[in-house]
């Protein structure tokens, strides 16, 4: 089993934004590689692709030489400037320190819904197309016409939906979200985790009822070929534990046959991410 998402951070050394107020205290301490091996060996899960948390380098480097060292860490997604006029020097740096597989920017905090069509942002993701990785998508609905047009434009760039575009399962909403994503899965090169769910529902009350609808949307336009299975740990800890996180996950894809789950729980972010059949990065061009 792969674990296709999952971060680390330590909020004594590094400050994250998106993790100011309240609400999010229970989460605002350091989680540690010996944390991921202790959840992880308990799930059975023996792979992971660690995340990025913060727009720093600084962090991707640290998270590289992580994974370099940790063999349960089998991928890094990480960050790096996509206006830089110099990128692709980078990404070919950041790619001699550690198994990077991956970037990702958190376009769904840019002010400008259409900030992933920025003449000097397609051209960084060109970039990182023509660096063999991937791009994971941190949006949300709003976010889902700007995703869509660039998967349209850049189809040697292989997309990743990062949590299913966060669906707003708390307040029982369906549209826009179902048309979005909808649209964006009939692009090709688009692939979607089934991960980040739980925090998107009542933290307290949630259900594996409440999740299904949009989990079986998720299902029906992309297919058990095009979805892979990610923890969100540890922010999935504002709602549930790793263990019930992937209970969860299990539940929800209860009606795959047995390889279509393999596929989803293992075979796809291998595929995805390049990682080769010990769980390390292979080498994808």
């Amino acid at each position: 089993m792969i674990d296709a998402h999952h971060h680390l951070w330590d909020p004594s050394r590094r400050e994250y934004p998106w993790m100011a107020g309240e609400a999010l205290d229970p989460i605002r301490h350091p989680y540690t590689v010996e944390d991921l091996r202790a959840v992880t060996k308990a799930a059975g899960v023996h792979a992971t692709v660690l995340v990025q948390t913060d727009s720093s380098a600084e962090e991707t480097e640290e998270f590289l030489a992580t994974a370099a060292a940790e063999p349960v860490i089998a991928g890094v997604v990480g960050w790096v400037d996509l206006t830089a006029p110099d990128v692709a020097d980078r990404l070919a740096e950041l790619a001699e320190r550690g198994p990077l597989v991956g970037i990702r920017h958190q376009a769904e905090t840019e002010p400008d819904e259409d900030w992933l069509l920025r003449p000097a942002v397609m051209a960084g993701l060109s970039t990182v197309a023509a660096s063999g990785l991937v791009f994971d998508l941190l949006v949300r609905s709003p976010q889902l016409p700007a995703a869509t047009e660039v998967a349209l434009r850049l189809p040697e760039l292989r997309l990743v939906l990062d949590h299913a575009a966060k669906p707003p399962i708390a307040v029982g909403e369906w549209e826009p979200w179902a048309s979005g994503v909808a649209a964006l899965a009939g692009r090709e090169n688009v692939v979607c985790k089934l991960s980040g769910l739980v925090t998107e529902a009542d933290w307290s009350g949630w259900e594996v009822a409440h999740l299904r609808r949009y989990v079986d949307h998720v299902l029906e336009v992309f297919g058990p070929s095009r979805l892979l299975f990610g923890s969100d740990w540890p922010v999935c800890e504002l709602a549930a534990s790793y263990e019930l996180v992937l209970d969860a996950a299990i539940a929800l894809t209860g009606s795959l046959s047995d390889a279509e789950r393999l596929a989803v729980f293992e075979h796809n972010a291998r595929a995805t991410y390049g990682l080769d059949a010990g769980g390390a990065t292979s080498s994808r061009g």
